[in-house]
């Protein structure tokens, strides 16, 4: 047996492209000649890693590590069903199989956690374990973070909600790195601990921004892969699962041959929990706080742009500040209403995700959380409110941050979803909040058209049949 393992993780994630007010994905032209990127890229990667291979017994799914975004699953379920139980179909097999799974959860909607405030990082996680929970019938024991966007406060609640590892990158970490991929065990400040592996970012970005073509796939193995068997012990590479055929056309076929070729190379295929069984963490390491796997300079991405996002960035920061004051006046109007009715109004939240799920209805969740016995208004005022902040928590995807101008429709759908939280807030209350709103988004500026983001504002409402 070969002390060599391999571990080659994907990270498969499309934010929501739902419109909140029809509950359906609008055109995207550029998408062509499919009519949104979701369908586009499901023909590319997802379809075609999900599905064995002509004379094949399984599929890439089968002998990956990978987490499966809910935004992304959710859509799959309803609009590619036969990929979607493909993927469900691969872990549960290796479930059976192992003994553990090679499936990671993920928090819903890819929200920054160490931007968002603490009860938001609950529910985030929570929702993601819950969505993990529903789709493959067991509670995950690993998470991807979002961006692996990395805070001490976030891993102490992974663990209070029982996840056992995560995966960072090596640059987010402090410490003897000599284990390799490891895994490593890093002491949290409440005197938990929570177990980390760490990707190869050389490797990864060798595939992630280089791959090479199927007919050099021989070459690159022998370059990237027989001196790091020498070594010995576990390379992990960790990349966006897009990359595997719709990054790169012929990535589809580089992930089958690597996941082929690993008797010739020396190295034994596994996953993260599977590896966890059998080596547990030895050596301790330090997290570097707020930091990300896709940018270098810490989170300023997200907040106040970068060199990653070169021009007039202030539009993130007043953006964010928009969202968060809008935010805050959610938040206090829901918890007025829910402690009104007796409730607890985060719990209620956090649970509220089996409704998305289709756990239950509207009754049997108000049931289940003993506020069945309010009145028939009340009831529909909660749900609205509810509702509110599901899409109050959609309005942080990353995405709505991540690249360098405003005038993209990944801030668009951000600005969206706040409309319909306000909406529904408006619907509960007759609270208008949108003044306060448009306020804020009149200093959101896009550099290359002038447009602000009242003006996406006032196009979002002119356009919506509220």
């Amino acid at each position: 047996m070969s002390n060599c393992y391999l571990c080659v993780h994907g990270h498969f994630y499309q934010p929501s492209r739902i419109n909140p007010f029809t509950g359906e994905t609008p055109p995207e032209p550029e998408a062509a000649p499919y009519a949104n990127w979701n369908e586009r890229i499901t023909a590319e990667c997802y379809a075609p890693n999900a599905q064995p291979g002509p004379g094949e017994t399984g599929s890439n799914f089968e002998r990956i590590s990978f987490n499966l975004g809910g935004t992304l699953a959710h859509w799959l379920d309803k609009h590619a069903h036969d990929t979607y139980e493909f993927i469900v179909a691969a872990e549960r097999s290796y479930w059976e199989t192992h003994g553990t799974s090679n499936g990671l959860a993920q928090p819903v909607h890819h929200t920054i956690l160490p931007l968002a405030r603490r009860r938001d990082k609950y529910c985030q996680i929570r929702w993601g374990i819950a969505s993990f929970e529903h789709r493959f019938g067991h509670r995950p024991e690993g998470m991807w973070i979002p961006e692996m966007a990395v805070d001490y406060e976030t891993l102490e609640i992974m663990v209070e909600e029982g996840i056992l590892f995560t995966i960072l990158s090596g640059e987010q970490v402090r410490g003897d790195q000599g284990a390799g991929a490891g895994p490593y065990r890093a002491p949290l400040p409440n005197g938990e601990e929570i177990t980390v592996f760490l990707r190869d970012a050389e490797l990864s970005n060798s595939l992630s921004f280089n791959m090479p073509q199927v007919a050099h796939m021989e070459e690159w193995l022998r370059e990237q892969m027989d001196w790091r068997c020498r070594m010995g012990g576990l390379q992990i590479i960790a990349t966006d699962g897009e990359t595997f055929g719709h990054h790169h056309r012929q990535g589809v076929e580089v992930l089958s041959y690597i996941l082929q070729a690993g008797q010739t190379h020396g190295y034994e295929l596994t996953t993260l929990g599977s590896y966890l069984q059998h080596h547990p963490p030895l050596i301790d390491i330090e997290i570097l706080e707020n930091t990300a796997w896709s940018c270098s300079h810490r989170l300023n991405r997200w907040t106040v742009g970068c060199d990653c996002t070169p021009g007039d960035s202030r539009w993130k920061g007043a953006l964010r500040r928009a969202l968060d004051n809008l935010a805050c006046e959610i938040d206090w109007i829901y918890v007025q209403e829910a402690q009104r009715l007796g409730a607890a109004p985060w719990p209620l939240r956090d649970g509220y995700i089996a409704v998305f799920l289709g756990q239950m209805d509207e009754q049997s969740f108000l049931q289940e959380h003993d506020l069945g016995h309010i009145k028939k208004e009340d009831a529909q005022r909660l749900l609205w409110l509810l509702k509110a902040q599901f899409h109050r928590q959609r309005m942080y995807a990353s995405c709505t941050f991540f690249f360098a101008d405003f005038d993209r429709t990944e801030p668009r759908y951000a600005i969206a979803n706040s409309i319909q939280a306000m909406a529904l807030i408006h619907y509960a209350t007759g609270n208008d909040l949108s003044h306060g709103f448009r306020r804020d988004l009149k200093i959101v500026v896009s550099e290359n058209t002038g447009q602000s983001g009242a003006d996406v504002l006032d196009q979002i409402l002119e356009q919506a049949e509220l």
